[in-house]
């Protein structure tokens, strides 16, 4: 059995607070005066191996594992200042910690820690050497099974001060670690279709910072800021060797950028009843992150750059008592500088690439309008417009269709109305169009036009209709059920007399949730919700048309229980149960058969979670936690799948997972 005890050095922090619990008062007026601290310390337990129940928290091996939790508060009366210490799962993978200060209306900072892991949840057998390394050797060594796993460490700074006259100021600066591995590969995409699979190693690091300077009156709110980032990969490549040389070697990686931007945002109240606001920005990435090797143009780098102006007004006013209205306004430039350059020669007559990169940028302009009236006998009715436009830029040679400019516009409507004391109630309706600029014909590097048969899905026009349901009712006193309904439909004009591309598609979302106090000491909630997708799309292959009726559908169930059967002792119980079903339903439309249809892919998750806190004294307990997971899939994604070089990657289909906890904790004031 494996024993798992990561504590950092906390002791020392516990310390400055241990005088307060010592002094603690039981007085009930001292508590409502006074934050309650507390620290918990255990043990818990997992049952086996597992690769998804401990994905995110580091729970995915079999042993024990240390717990401690404190949440420390102190107060000094005299000058107002507060002195926090927060650790959350410190004896876990996932842990975080916080130390805070502040004086109220005057000063404040805070140090956070915490620490992220992510398990991948396949297993690879594979016998590639160097794995989290720049330097990988294709079946370097003996087939055997892997797990890899990637770690941020993030620590955030942050200070507040409250200036004179109104004047405020904030810092806030990021520092963020991330190293491990993850699933990578390179193939040919040809027949015969050649892989390697290889591993990405992770060694970055992210940098935030940001600086705002603020001013406040009674009618007057204004924010002035610097926001900044960087990403460094401190490996810029890999290093390849055996396996399939035409695949090449070094293989870049991703490259580092920065970015900065300056902003300024505000309100103001031109009366009582109306307000506007407004933000401006301008925003400048950069990445110019040194070539793997020099291209065959000399470039050495990419120079990449773009630019991106924002600016927004917005209004909002009451002028009568029953109306309300809204205007809101955005207008953003994308400006895509990167130098174009010829970086493949080469490049056949037929082929639909140039040999250049693409820069590419985006206008778009949105603007929104809405109304809402208090009508007889309890109805509102809320109507609106909403538009949005985007300018893009195209090139010479493309492979699929373009458009330089897309328009969407949508008008809806809303009845809300209380329905007595116990039930309330809203239907909405969305209708929206998008449409724009004529398309462009494919065209080939020769300049002979292509096949220009399917319009990209985020470019064709579109018909969508919504409707929105929403109830809330409480029948009796001690029960609250409300029921939400959201449906979509959209319809798409195909570009082909053979009615090519996305034609449909549908989306449709339905829960109920509910809640029923027994009395002061028993609760009990239920949940249900529902979520369908659907898209009927067509494509032609050969000889052959055919198409696919995707869908999506999952199902969630939950139930819940708290409660005191005595003054000393609190329960809960929480189960929850998720049900998600992927289907193609591949079917031929014209011309030979194409291959076997693909089998759905069915995955349950059912989780339940116990608990129960026992009081010895007042301010001193224990609790115990029960976690029971089961997951299971009939994914064949990966499923008879094997690499040039022999690696597989291996899901575990049906994984059962069993959580014992047990903690002491004690309060203070």
């Amino acid at each position: 059995m494996d024993t798992h005890y990561n504590f950092p050095l906390t002791v020392a922090l516990l310390a400055a607070f241990w005088p307060t619990a010592q002094a603690a008062d039981d007085d009930e007026v001292t508590k409502l005066i006074k934050p309650e601290s507390t620290v918990s310390l255990g043990v818990g337990y997992v049952d086996r191996n597992n690769q998804r129940f401990g994905q995110y928290n580091g729970l995915n091996q079999r042993g024990a594992y240390g717990l401690l939790d404190v949440d420390a508060v102190q107060r000094d009366d005299a000058t107002g200042t507060w002195l926090k210490f927060t650790t959350r799962s410190l004896g876990l993978d996932d842990r975080e910690l916080r130390f805070e200060q502040q004086r109220q209306g005057d000063w404040g900072y805070f140090i956070d820690y915490s620490q992220i892991p992510r398990f991948n949840p396949l297993t690879v057998n594979t016998g590639l050497t160097g794995i989290g390394s720049a330097n990988l050797t294709i079946n370097g060594g003996p087939a055997r099974d892997v797990q890899l796993e990637t770690e941020r460490k993030r620590v955030t700074l942050g200070l507040d001060k409250v200036l004179p006259s109104g004047f405020d100021f904030q810092v806030r600066f990021r520092n963020e670690e991330k190293n491990g591995a993850r699933l990578f590969g390179q193939g040919n995409g040809f027949a015969p279709v050649e892989t390697r699979f290889l591993t990405d190693p992770i060694d970055y690091t992210t940098r935030q910072w940001e600086a705002i300077a603020g001013y406040t009156t009674e009618r007057l709110q204004l924010s002035a800021g610097y926001y900044g980032s960087s990403f460094n990969n401190h490996i810029t490549a890999l290093n390849i060797v055996g396996g399939i040389a035409a695949l090449g070697s070094p293989l870049a990686l991703p490259p580092g950028n920065q970015s900065h931007q300056l902003y300024v945002t505000g309100g103001y109240n031109l009366t009582p009843t109306t307000r506007a606001s407004f933000k401006l920005a301008y925003t400048r990435q950069t990445q110019d992150e040194t070539f793997v090797a020099p291209a065959a143009n000399g470039r050495t780098n990419l120079d990449g750059r773009v630019d991106t102006t924002l600016a927004q007004v917005g209004l909002t006013a009451r002028p009568l008592p029953k109306l309300s209205l809204l205007a809101n306004f955005r207008y953003e430039d994308r400006n895509d500088k990167t130098p174009s350059a010829l970086y493949f020669t080469g490049v056949t007559p037929a082929s639909t690439l140039d040999g250049f990169n693409e820069p590419r940028s985006i206008k778009t302009t949105s603007g929104k309008v809405e109304a809402s009236y208090q009508l007889p006998m309890g109805f509102r009715l809320t109507g609106g417009a909403d538009y949005e436009e985007k300018e893009r830029n195209v090139f010479r040679v493309r492979s699929v269709s373009a458009r330089d400019r897309t328009d969407e516009i949508a008008g809806r409507v809303e009845v809300r109305r209380s329905i007595g004391e116990t039930l309330t109630g809203a239907i909405a309706y969305v209708h929206s169009e998008r449409d724009g600029s004529p398309f462009l014909l494919t065209v080939v590097n020769s300049g002979v036009a292509g096949s220009n048969l399917i319009a990209p899905i985020h470019l064709a026009d579109r018909d969508r209709d919504k409707v929105r349901l929403s109830l809330n009712w409480m029948p009796i006193d001690p029960l609250n059920i409300q029921f939400f309904v959201d449906e979509a439909r959209d319809k798409y004009s195909t570009r082909t007399a053979q009615n090519l591309g996305v034609r449909s598609g549908r989306a449709q979302n339905y829960s109920v949730d509910a809640g029923y106090t027994f009395s002061e000491a028993w609760q009990a909630n239920a949940n249900y919700s529902r979520n369908a997708n659907r898209a009927e799309q067509a494509t032609v292959a050969g000889a052959t048309t055919w198409g696919a009726n995707i869908k999506n559908d999952s199902d969630t169930f939950g139930l819940g229980m708290h409660g005191k059967p005595m003054t000393r002792l609190e329960i809960g119980a929480d189960l929850q149960y998720s049900r998600i079903a992927d289907k193609f339903a591949l079917f031929n439309i014209s011309g030979p058969p194409t291959a076997a249809p693909l089998p759905d892919i069915n995955t349950r998750i059912t989780t339940l979670k116990l608990f129960a806190k026992y009081a010895l004294r007042k301010n001193m307990g224990v609790r115990f936690d029960y976690i029971h997971d089961r997951f299971k899939t009939d994914d064949w994604t990966w499923t008879n799948f094997v690499y040039s070089d022999g690696t597989q990657v291996i899901q575990n289909p049906n994984q059962i997972v069993n959580f014992f906890g047990m903690s002491v904790y004690y309060s203070w004031q």
